[in-house]
């Protein structure tokens, strides 16, 4: 009886052994989990999430009579998938909703144009910063002669993403009455329907407003620049941090972040 006992144990403790490495998939003979990057590859897709209200980095455009999500940062996002060897796939989720999303591992990375804050790495790590921008308003023409420098906006109502890093600028304009809102595409009707008196924006994406629309204005003053867009990953995959460094540096050498800011810009103003 002791016999059938000690068998029965042992049993039970190879079946618990057995299970408990079930939980992650290995990479191969020495039986370790897969890196982020070899789960990506395994599953020959890599999945981007981005903001798609934010031209020309990203933005939603006809194309052969089809909606599709274009833009510098997507052509960007094209070349990494396809230096990876994987197909890409693009989900399209409110700015202030990217982080959380990536937490909950529904997206692999951000492209977003998303500024790499100290606050932001504590939970997130950053590749190196791929574009610098610099900061601007958007405003009615109209009001071109009233708006003419950083100073006039004070005691105004001044509009900004919710979550970006414009909102901290448009945070330390004095006295403004602050309206912040996820989508760009609703700031910009705040601004049309005199909601809002300016709207704090990139550079880029003010003026790709402005050039869509007539009644729009992008003043000569800036709000101040530097501040770089970087790829946004889980913590702890140091390996798809570098892949994506080698990548960015590649593309700048060659030139084809220029390319791509370029014809996103033509893009958006079609």
């Amino acid at each position: 009886m002791n016999g059938k006992k000690t068998l029965a144990v042992i049993l039970m403790l190879c079946m618990i052994f057995a299970f408990s490495g079930c939980g992650k998939e290995k990479s191969g003979a020495d039986n370790t989990p897969l890196t982020k990057l070899e789960e990506i590859k395994k599953a020959g897709k890599i999945v981007l999430g981005t903001s798609a209200d934010y031209p020309p980095y990203e933005f939603h455009k006809e194309i052969d009579g089809k909606d599709a999500i274009v833009g510098f940062e997507i052509e960007m996002a094209k070349a990494i998938a396809e230096e990876i060897g994987v197909e890409l796939e693009i989900k399209d989720i409110k700015f202030d909703g990217l982080l959380a999303a990536l937490f909950a591992d529904k997206i692999d990375f951000v492209i977003a144009g998303m500024t790499p804050t100290e606050e932001r790495a504590k939970s997130v790590d950053f590749s190196k910063e791929y574009f610098v921008d610099e900061h601007k308003v958007l405003i009615k023409s109209e009001d071109a002669g009233m708006i003419k420098t950083a100073d006039d906006l004070k005691n105004l109502k001044i509009g900004a993403q919710k979550s970006s890093i414009q909102e901290g600028i448009a945070q330390g304009i004095e006295g403004a009455e602050l309206k912040l809102i996820s989508k760009i595409t609703d700031l910009v009707l705040e601004v049309s329907n005199d909601k809002i008196d300016a709207l704090v924006l990139g550079k880029a994406t003010a003026e790709a407003y402005a050039d869509r629309n007539e009644d729009l204005f992008v003043p000569e003053f800036s709000l101040g620049g530097g501040n770089g867009s970087a790829i946004a990953i889980k913590k702890g995959n140091e390996d798809f941090v570098k892949e994506l460094n080698n990548i960015i540096e590649k593309l700048k050498n060659e030139g084809k972040i220029d390319e791509f800011v370029t014809y996103a810009t033509e893009l958006a103003n079609e």
